[in-house]
C-alpha cells in the first residue's frame, strides 16, 4: 500500500504538477500580454507625438495610422482575454507586429535625424530582435487554440 502511494506521489510531482505550473504561468503571461497591448494602444492616444516622430515620412496620413494602430492594439489586447477570440487576436497581433517592422527599421536608420528623439543603434537592433520574441509569444497562444479541449 505504501509503495502505491509513493508511485502516485511520484506521478503527481513528475507529470501532473509541472503541467499545472506551466498552465498557471501561461495564463499569467496571457494576462500580462493583454495588459501590455491595451496599455500600448492607450498610449497612442495619450502621447501621439512620440509615435508620429518615429513613423516613416513616406507613410500617408500619419495621425490616422497612429490612431488605427492604437485602436488595433486595444482591441486585440481585449480579444486575447476571451477563449473564443484568442486565436484570432494572437494572429492579429503577429500580423500587426510584422507591419511594425518598417517603423523599427526606420527608427534604426533615422535615430540621429529624428528631432527630440535619440536611440543608440544597439537599442534599435534590440527592438527589432524583440519583435520576433513578441510574435512567438503571441503565436504561442494560437497553437494552443487548435488543440481540442485546451483550457487556453
Amino acid at each position: 500500500m505504501k509503495q502505491n502511494y509513493q508511485i502516485f506521489l511520484l506521478a503527481v510531482f513528475t507529470y501532473i504538477y509541472p503541467l499545472i505550473i506551466v498552465k498557471l504561468i501561461k495564463t499569467f503571461l496571457l494576462y500580462i500580454m493583454a495588459a501590455l497591448y491595451i496599455a500600448a494602444g492607450v498610449n497612442h492616444f495619450r502621447k501621439p507625438d512620440f509615435y508620429l516622430k518615429i513613423m516613416p515620412g513616406y507613410f500617408p496620413a500619419p495621425h490616422l495610422l497612429n490612431q488605427l494602430s492604437g485602436v488595433a492594439e486595444i482591441v486585440l489586447g481585449l480579444l486575447l482575454l476571451f477563449k473564443t477570440t484568442r486565436s484570432f487576436a494572437a494572429c492579429g497581433i503577429a500580423i500587426m507586429l510584422l507591419s511594425f517592422f518598417t517603423v523599427h527599421i526606420n527608427m534604426l536608420q533615422q535615430s540621429y535625424q529624428i528631432p527630440g528623439y535619440f536611440m543608440p543603434p544597439l537599442m534599435g537592433w534590440f527592438r527589432i530582435a524583440l519583435q520576433f520574441v513578441l510574435i512567438a509569444w503571441a503565436l504561442w497562444y494560437r497553437k494552443q487554440m487548435q488543440q481540442k479541449d485546451s483550457p487556453y
